[in-house]
């Protein structure tokens, strides 16, 4: 069901922009770059620091932590977001997935579903909606992570469904997820969350 509903988000979105023309107003592209370098006074033999430590684990060399580009468009009834990421990071905290799925940083669909609310249902990898802290170190409170912070996701996939008040104050949404920090569900695990 999953798959059917990403697709016919996906078709709807192309079946709508074939029929208006974008403007650049409605495309946005951006990117971020986030390099270290630490020293664990450990001296880790390989150069890894504790395996729950996700963000600046290599030890004694300047790397990069996370790089990504991201590209979103929005006309009207339809958002489509999209975006590749690379770094450190990336290789610890998303080992588990398979293959090209390790590189997404977003990749997500929606549609409007009322013409006078801003009432949406997405589906696809977002970012996280809990947690003090991101993947995306200038958005976190702290310079370094915290361990409560490595155990809470970063990013989730699924369907959504969300509702933003008219004064921009209130954002509601509801989720069904392949689990927390999964992009894949894990084998043997048929029950969504929630």
């Amino acid at each position: 069901m999953k798959h059917i509903l990403i697709s016919l988000l996906i078709c709807v979105a192309i079946n709508a922009s074939a029929q208006k023309d974008f403007t650049p107003k409605d495309i946005t592209v951006n990117g971020y770059i986030e390099t270290y370098y630490s020293y664990d006074f450990g001296n880790p033999e390989k150069h890894n620091r504790p395996p729950f430590i996700y963000s600046f684990n290599r030890h004694n060399e300047v790397n990069l932590n996370l790089g990504y580009i991201k590209a979103a468009l929005q006309k009207d009834i339809f958002r489509v977001n999209l975006g590749l990421m690379t770094g450190t990071y990336v290789n610890a905290n998303l080992a588990a997935e398979p293959g090209v799925l390790k590189n997404i940083f977003e990749a997500n669909a929606g549609i409007k579903i009322s013409k006078t609310k801003n009432l949406w249902i997405d589906a696809g990898i977002f970012s996280s909606h809990i947690g003090f802290e991101s993947a995306i170190g200038k958005d976190c409170w702290n310079l370094t992570r915290s361990i409560l912070a490595e155990n809470s996701p970063y990013y989730e996939s699924g369907l959504k469904i969300s509702y933003t008040s008219p004064n921009e104050k209130w954002y509601l949404s509801g989720l069904i997820l392949n689990g927390w920090q999964r992009i894949q569900r894990i084998d043997g695990n048929n029950t969504p969350a929630f």
